[in-house]
């Protein structure tokens, strides 16, 4: 597993797609699962005309993941930021709880739980975890082209 230390960009406070920067942000709410589709669709929109096939669905799986975990496992909003650039893309969740979150299997009675992170891990080309302020950012970066 490989965790690191990254610093992105984080761009405007309010929730834009920009077609200049290639750029998300979007705020959630605390507990507000409904947020994690709509976060989902946004992306879907930011990636309409990037990467190879299959590239976008990887991101937002992954961005789906990271933002379930944020919104279910932190008593806190949390904020999406997802940028384009010419290496890539890089989509960073912060939140607002120190507690950095542990990789593990998935819960053998549970088939819904365990797997976010492991997802992460073996999708991601790089991904980390960043400790800030006044909380954490979990990030995962994917290049364009690859396979």
């Amino acid at each position: 597993m490989t965790i690191g230390a990254s610093s992105a960009t984080t761009g405007e406070e309010t929730d834009t797609i920009t077609e200049h920067a290639r750029r998300l942000r979007r705020r959630l709410g605390r507990a507000d699962l409904k947020a994690v589709p709509e976060a989902r669709r946004e992306l879907r929109e930011l990636l309409r005309h990037w990467g190879r096939p299959g590239r976008s669905e990887i991101a937002e799986l992954l961005t789906s993941e990271l933002v379930t975990n944020a919104l279910v496992h932190t008593d806190d909003d949390a904020v999406l930021i997802a940028v384009v650039g010419t290496g890539g893309l890089r989509v960073e969740v912060r939140d607002f709880v120190a507690r950095r979150p542990e990789l593990r299997g998935p819960d053998t009675d549970d088939d819904t739980h365990g797997r976010g992170l492991v997802l992460v891990q073996s999708l991601a080309d790089a991904w980390g975890v960043r400790p800030h302020g006044v909380g954490k950012s979990v990030w995962f970066e994917l290049g364009a082209e690859a396979a």
